[in-house]
């Protein structure tokens, strides 16, 4: 049983009740997907190699014996071993492709056209499947072989390469922007296709690479770039980047961090007028608040800094959420999921494992609407639902029979 606190969760009847999604994929894009439909009340059936399972499995660290990863990225799944290199259990899985709304795979180039279970193997006897394949470079092209790696889908987007300076190694992401963007855009192409085919019965295949889906929510890092490729100069390029002191990170007197976002001339203003210092809050136009503020800037950095250093962090960010300024703190991860505001937001709740005792997940925001579920089943042990879902197949061809 899970306990909750933070804003009121709507009951309703969950959008994706009735929808079977078979899941064959691993690791983080398409567990993160399916997860997702899960969670908006898909019947989800991972489909895992005997003894091994979703490589993620033996990620640390673990609770008791369950990985905190791998639990995180594929609750309210059932799960069903198979061996797809054996005629018996790839029978079952053709069953399975056969019942499916939808299925999502994320093999290797060449692997399920291999085993039978592609999109065009696939539609032949369920014509009407939405079938998601996520990929790392995309299949079709050059490097659609090379494993699709988050970092090396970063490095290729540009992204790790913002900002580059000679002689400096970038700085290693902190998320997985590849990862995510993918399956975030793997869960949309699903719900759309989902909806036309209510109305048309049409099914739909979807390739959703790591490196088309990062890219595309990239126009921000890279609009300097795409003012230069139309032709024209492409400076002065936006500054989110640090060069801006008004959108910028500064320490505090305790060794710690405040992120500082004052890029509105309001808020601006209302920070200068706050320290003291009115004779910085110049008029300017709204292009100017994502500029790099030229000859201005060493005095405006100072006078943050100066602010800020005089301060421990907790006391200054809630001395500015007082004056509604943004001046935020810089957590480290047990801050982050301990913090007033997380607790207020009811960010973190607690399932009951059968074996771990309660385990803690990070709340869907969906569920306030009522859109999905928030009570959480925990994470499938290997094969835990094979026998349960081997005589629904069993029950199925029954039905089936003349």
């Amino acid at each position: 049983m899970e306990t909750s606190s933070g804003p009121t969760v709507t009951e309703t009847r969950l959008p994706l009740l009735g929808v079977r999604v078979i899941d064959f994929s691993r690791l983080l894009p398409g567990p993160w997907c399916t997860q997702t439909l899960g969670d908006l009340g898909a019947d989800v059936i991972k489909v895992e190699q005997p003894e091994i399972g979703d490589y993620s499995r033996f990620n640390p660290p673990v609770y008791k014996t369950i990985g905190v990863y791998f639990n995180s990225i594929n609750r309210n799944k059932r799960s069903i071993v198979l061996d797809l290199t054996q005629k018996k259990d790839r029978a079952i899985a053709d069953e399975l492709t056969i019942i499916a709304d939808v299925i999502v795979e994320s093999f290797r180039q060449g692997v399920a056209v291999k085993l039978g279970i592609d999109y065009a193997s696939v539609a032949k006897r369920n014509p009407s499947v939405i079938y998601c394949s996520i990929t790392g470079f995309g299949n079709e092209s050059k490097l659609g072989r090379v494993p699709g790696h988050d970092l090396s889908i970063q490095g290729v987007a540009g992204i790790l390469g913002k900002n580059l300076q000679p002689g400096q190694t970038p700085p290693m992401p902190a998320f997985q922007g590849g990862d995510f963007t993918a399956a975030a855009f793997a869960t949309m192409g699903v719900l759309a296709a989902y909806i036309r085919r209510l109305t048309t019965g049409v099914g739909c295949y979807l390739e959703i690479p790591m490196y088309d889906s990062l890219i595309s929510v990239s126009n921000v890092c890279l609009s300097g770039a795409l003012s230069r490729l139309a032709g024209y100069a492409g400076k002065p390029e936006m500054e989110p980047w640090g060069r801006n002191p008004r959108y910028a990170i500064y320490p505090t007197c305790d060794g710690k961090f405040v992120t500082v976002c004052l890029l509105e001339y309001r808020t601006w203003k209302r920070f200068c007028d706050y320290i003291g210092r009115g004779d910085l809050a110049l008029e300017e136009s709204w292009a100017d608040r994502h500029t790099d503020h030229g000859e201005r800037s060493d005095a405006i950095r100072a006078a943050i800094g100066g602010f800020c250093r005089a301060r421990e962090r907790d006391a200054l960010v809630a001395e500015m959420a007082e004056a509604e300024i943004a001046i935020c703190a810089v957590y480290n991860a047990d801050e982050a999921i301990r913090s007033e505001h997380a607790r207020e937001r009811g960010i973190v709740r607690y399932t009951e494992h059968p074996t771990e005792g309660p385990i803690p997940h990070l709340f869907d925001p969906l569920a306030r609407a009522g859109l999905s579920d928030p009570q959480r089943k925990p994470s499938p042990s290997l094969g835990e639902h094979t026998e349960e879902i081997l005589k629904e197949l069993e029950a199925d061809r029954g039905t089936q029979s003349p």
